[in-house]
């Protein structure tokens, strides 16, 4: 089964601390919810944006979008 990677955007100057924190949150409701993947993490991707992302079953993948309302979506490659 495919996966999506669910991506939240942040821009600004604490575009990398607000990313770093959200990805916290996104772990804390894997948890919550003992949700059997545990893919998350952050990237910097220049000193004004970064992302947070989240990797579920593609089955899945409306539940986690109307329950955290990620920014965007796309399919995961390894």
């Amino acid at each position: 089964m495919r996966q999506i990677k669910l991506i939240w955007d942040f821009r600004g100057q604490a575009a990398a601390k607000t990313a770093e924190h959200h990805e916290i949150h996104l772990k804390e409701f894997l948890d919550k919810e003992n949700y059997i993947l545990k893919i998350t993490g952050f990237e910097i991707l220049n000193e004004m944006y970064a992302i947070a992302y989240l990797v579920v079953e593609e089955a899945d993948m409306i539940i986690f979008r109307d329950a955290l309302r990620p920014h965007r979506g796309e399919v995961y490659l390894v």
